[in-house]
């Protein structure tokens, strides 16, 4: 785990922060397949596309790391599981409770799962940020 210096530079910060929200719309809305979406919430037959899917996340945050604090890059493999904990943890919830797009439930489990993946990566910026900031 990095050391996080007391003060770190707001604008190393609002970069990284940046990069990784249009990375998470790239790989999760605009890159993203249908036989991403549909396969990684399968009963049986999920683990390739849900590995395809976090393979496009972790490729965008070590361009992320690379461009900002390549001694970070080992992030990528860190997203790649974090990743498909989330979105696979996302799918058994789903699997179990059956919610629909016109239920309540539906969006608090959508909204926690993109909660949790901008948490993510609010990590990793402030990390990405210290270690920039320290050099």
């Amino acid at each position: 785990m990095p050391t996080i210096p007391e003060q770190i530079a707001s604008d190393l910060l609002i970069w990284a922060v940046a990069l990784f929200v249009i990375k998470h719309l790239l790989a999760d809305f605009l890159l993203q397949t249908g036989w991403m979406a549909t396969g990684k919430e399968r009963l049986k037959g999920w683990i390739a596309p849900l590995f395809a899917h976090v393979v496009v996340h972790a490729l965008g945050t070590l361009l992320i790391c690379l461009t900002m604090a390549p001694q970070f890059a080992w992030l990528a493999l860190v997203d790649l599981v974090v990743h498909g904990l989330i979105d696979r943890s996302k799918a058994l919830i789903q699997q179990r409770y059956h919610f629909k797009v016109d239920q309540a439930a539906y969006w608090w489990l959508f909204g926690t799962d993109q909660t949790l993946h901008h948490l993510t990566h609010l990590a990793f910026a402030v990390w990405i940020a210290a270690a920039a900031s320290s050099l």
